[in-house]
């Protein structure tokens, strides 16, 4: 069984790829972890042109990664907002790690990537954690086929 599947079918990370790793999905999903819920929101933030970005909130819709609720603001039609579903919040630890990735490797004079913190403010990072709960180095862990 190859390692490398391009239709996404056998492996984990190549299905996860196949269903939300181009550039535009992974920015709305960073953009809805900040609570961004609204389509002119998400244009505005990202400078996605209209097509694109009805593209990609429908395949993460699709994917059940975001959800569409109906808000109305008094005097106004109904319209839609598009909100985490909680396979879309669990994405967060994946944003995590390519910010974290990011932040060491690809160094900026300006970094105003995204920055995740616990209830009382303090920076979070993301790790390997074994069962009883003690964080590993990237040097303590390996990677195998099942």
């Amino acid at each position: 069984m190859p390692l490398i599947d391009p239709t996404g079918g056998t492996c984990s990370i190549a299905r996860t790829i196949t269903a939300l790793g181009d550039r535009w999905s992974l920015l709305v999903l960073r953009e809805s972890a900040m609570g961004t819920t609204r389509f002119s929101d998400f244009r505005s933030r990202l400078g996605i042109a209209s097509d694109v970005l009805t593209d990609r909130l429908q395949a993460l819709v699709d994917r059940g990664v975001l959800e569409r609720v109906a808000y109305q603001e008094e005097g106004s039609r109904t319209r839609t907002e598009y909100r985490l579903t909680e396979a879309g919040r669990e994405f967060q630890v994946v944003l995590g790690a390519l910010g974290m990735w990011g932040r060491e490797h690809l160094r900026s004079e300006i970094d105003a990537g995204a920055q995740w913190r616990d209830a009382s403010g303090r920076p979070v990072r993301v790790a390997f954690v074994d069962a009883d709960g003690h964080v590993l180095g990237a040097d303590d862990v390996e990677v195998s086929r099942r």
